[in-house]
Order: C-alpha cells, then structure tokens, then sequence
C-alpha cells in the first residue's frame, strides 16, 4: 500500500531543518517558531513511520532515512519554488501566448522571429503547436490556423497570399529523373496531408490534369511532414510560396512545371472578439501583419 504524500509544509520544515541540523535555524528561514517547526518534523516523521533525525544532546543529526529522503525533498521543493517564480514571480513580464500552426511556425515565423526579438527584447513569448485545431486554446492569447478566415466568434488577419505548386528534392529516391509534365506525376509519389482542401485533386482540377491518378501515395496530418518527406526525396508534395521559398533557396526543394495555383485558404492570426488584448499581443498582431504584407507587396512588384 502506497503511503499518503505528506503535506508540504511538513516537508519544507523537514528540508530546512536537515539543511541547518537546527530547528531555531529552520523556524528563522521559514518565519516560524521552533515548536511549530519541531511538530512539523514529528507529523512528517509519524506519517511515514520512522525517525529521521537523531536528537542528541548538542545538536541534531540525520537517520539513513532522513539522508535518503533529503536530496529527493530538496529537489522537488527547489523544482516548485522555481516553476513558481518564473510562472507567477512578483516583478515577472506577463509572456504572450501563441498557438502556431506548426509548418508556418517552422518555415516562416522561426526564421524572422529575431526581427521581432531586435524590436521588443523585453517582450516574452510562449509558442504551442495547434496540430489539432479543436485543442484548448483558451490560454492563448492569439493563434495562427490554416483555413478560410471564417471561424465564428473569432477575428482573423490574414498573413498568407500562396500559390500552389508541386515540389521535391532535386533528386527524387529511387529515380534519375524528375517528371518533366503532370502526365508522369502517375509513375511517382505524391504526398498527400490530410484536412487539407486544396490538395492534390485541387491542383490536378485547376490544372487540367485531373484524369491524372497517383500509382503511390503517402499521407500525412501535418504539412510540413510532408514538405519534410519531399526534402528527402521520398515523393512530390504540394508546396505553398511562403513556406517553401527558404528550401528552394538552399536547393532542398524544387519547382515541378510551370504550373501554379493560387489558393484561398491561407494562415491567419486569430483572437477572440470583443476579447481584451494585452498590449504585447497587439504589438506582436501588429508585426506579424507588417512582416507578411510587406512580403506580399514585394511579391507583388516583383511579379
């Protein structure tokens, strides 16, 4: 039978107490009086049915019990009192949650977040991944989903205007060559990610090729595992403009055709309506708007 977790100030009095091997000592550390910290040890010593400490005439000293349970209690109290601090600290900087899909997060936002961190150094943020999006996002304080930008209750700005486009390693596993027209995509992988709408039968029907059926295929829950099977050559998956424009760069992925797509699902930053934002969520609102429209228009004039 499991023994019932002792109460923590128990604990605290029997860590300050081996710490100093003096009960006035402890009571000084923990604003106590010496007979509450003396009771305490005994509580703690009567719960779990053996001394822990040797009272001797100058002094106190540590059982084989005691010394084996110290750095085990010293560990977990060190453990709390820290977590507390940095989560509930007087004097802490409130951090900024946001949920972010997690290829945009890994393809776009990771790599130009020092921009952000050069402007607002003073600014803590916590970032989760929303691979499902019926998780709880109700401690965050804003999230990036891939959608319409129609989700009730909820305010949306946009932050991706894609084109759609096949992509793969320059050199595809297994073959010498790389399909040269959609009419040979039947002789190779295609890497399909689930609960997208604009798939690979979008793009086969936008394009005129949807008479065109895949001999394999692969699927996935999440874009970038498959964007990250395309890089290692084990099929052809649909890239998106703002996501694979650093790998093209690097020459992990390539442009399949001269054929793209453009999309209407995008990512969008969503809060809450009518829900009170914190200042520092809508500094960063403000940023991430900036950054992706900036991109666009450059997008724009270049084309």
């Amino acid at each position: 039978m499991k023994k019932k977790l002792p109460p923590l100030n128990w604990l605290r009095a029997f860590e300050a107490t081996a710490r100093h091997l003096n009960f006035t000592l402890a009571a000084g550390e923990l604003h106590l009086t010496q007979a509450a910290i003396s009771q305490q040890v005994k509580g703690l010593e009567s719960q779990l049915g053996t001394p822990l400490f040797k009272r001797l005439p100058r002094g106190l000293e540590l059982t084989d019990a005691g010394k084996g349970y110290l750095p085990v209690v010293h560990e977990c109290i060190r453990r709390l009192a820290t977590a507390t601090d940095e989560i509930f600290g007087q004097g802490k900087a409130r951090l900024l949650t946001v949920r972010a899909n997690l290829v945009f997060f890994t393809t776009w936002l990771a790599p130009r977040f020092h921009r952000f961190r050069a402007l607002y150094p003073d600014i803590g943020v916590r970032f989760t991944s929303n691979i499902w999006l019926e998780d709880d996002s109700k401690e965050s304080d804003m999230e990036i989903r891939y959608g319409k930008g129609q989700w009730p209750g909820m305010e949306a700005d946009r932050l991706s205007w894609d084109e759609l486009f096949p992509v793969c390693s320059p050199t595809l596993a297994g073959t010498e060559e790389l399909p040269e027209s959609p009419e040979q995509l039947s002789g190779h992988t295609l890497l399909h990610v689930i609960g997208y709408e604009e798939g690979w039968g979008f793009w086969l029907d936008q394009t005129g090729f949807n008479h065109v059926k895949s001999g394999h295929e692969l699927q996935f829950d999440t874009l970038i595992s498959a964007l990250e099977m395309a890089r290692q050559g084990e099929g052809i998956a649909l890239g998106r403009t703002s996501l694979v424009k650093d790998m093209m760069a690097k020459k992990e992925l390539v442009s399949l055709f001269d054929l793209s797509v453009p999309t209407s699902e995008a990512f969008y930053l969503v809060r809450p309506e009518y829900k009170y934002l914190h200042p520092h969520a809508e500094i960063f609102r403000a940023w991430i708007v900036e950054e992706t429209e900036r991109e666009h228009d450059g997008r724009r004039v270049v084309a």
